[in-house]
């Protein structure tokens, strides 16, 4: 069990001869009452019992040790298992208070502003929390439900912001019946679109704009989030910026396809560009 197998097989090797050179002397000398010339004649060499008896034991202690690997992978499997689900769940519990601390800033800013603006937030927050309290529980969630919930956060930071252009894209999934038949876990693109929102601020009065774009072919999914950014700014690099909330995506990520999803996050001049292609 240690793997120590070269002493293993030498033991075996030593004690299998010494036991059977006892037993041959015990059964001739006790048990066997024949003549000698005919027990010259008929008995096995030494030899030939000691490589028998190992053939016979190394069978069964291959047997045996084959259970207890069986047994050890499907421990093994489950431990695994149930660390992926804790490290995932963990994840997701850094992902929510980071996406809702953004949204209490958005209520905050509105509060001297417009408060009864403010207070249509608060109801449209709490829909949202309950979104992420009970919407969130199974490990897969419809397509359509996270495209409603991020046009939902969309629509409610264009509440806070009028001249915020938002367009989402789906390629006709509806028609392809894709929104209702396509599961993945949920909160999935909840990261992108929220730091497209932050990196989208209004700038010396430009223009700001969030696209998103959903399309599935060959049996994978493509998102595509584009932001408006200043020109004005300096150059902002994307993976060192958006902080805690990018480095969890991304381990999700990690987690749940290992090596069979591409990210992309590219920024330009005036642009933010966010693409993941991940298998369904």
């Amino acid at each position: 069990m240690k793997g120590q197998y070269p002493l293993y097989i030498s033991v075996l090797c030593l004690l299998d001869t010494a036991g059977l050179y006892l037993l041959s002397i015990v059964m001739n000398k006790y048990v066997i009452s024949v003549d000698v010339a005919l027990i010259t004649e008929q008995r096995l060499d030494l030899s030939d019992g000691v490589f028998l008896s190992i053939i016979l034991i190394l069978t069964s202690t291959t047997m045996k040790l084959f259970q207890r690997w069986v047994i050890d992978v499907e421990r093994i499997a489950e431990l695994n298992q149930l660390s992926l689900n804790l490290e995932l769940n963990a994840l997701k519990n850094q992902i929510n208070p980071h996406f809702l601390f953004n949204m209490l800033n958005n209520v905050k800013s509105l509060v001297h502003k417009d408060p009864q603006l403010a207070s249509a937030v608060i109801v449209k927050l709490s829909g949202f929390l309950r979104h992420q309290i009970y919407g969130t529980n199974d490990k897969k969630v419809l397509l359509s439900s996270e495209i409603e919930f991020l046009s939902n956060f969309l629509n409610l930071e264009k509440i806070r912001r009028d001249n915020l252009l938002i367009e989402i894209e789906t390629d006709r999934l509806h028609e392809k019946g894709y929104l209702d038949t396509v599961f993945l876990p949920a909160n999935l693109f909840t990261t992108f679109v929220e730091n497209a929102v932050k990196h989208s601020a209004d700038y010396d009065g430009e223009k700001p704009f969030i696209s998103l774009s959903f399309s599935i072919n060959n049996s994978r999914l493509l998102f595509v989030c584009r932001n408006s950014k200043s020109s004005k700014i300096v150059q902002i690099n994307p993976a060192k910026d958006s902080g805690l909330g990018l480095a969890n995506i991304q381990r999700r990520l990690d987690l749940l396809y290992q090596d069979q999803y591409n990210l992309n996050i590219s920024s330009v001049s005036e642009e933010f560009t966010v693409t993941l292609n991940i298998p369904l």
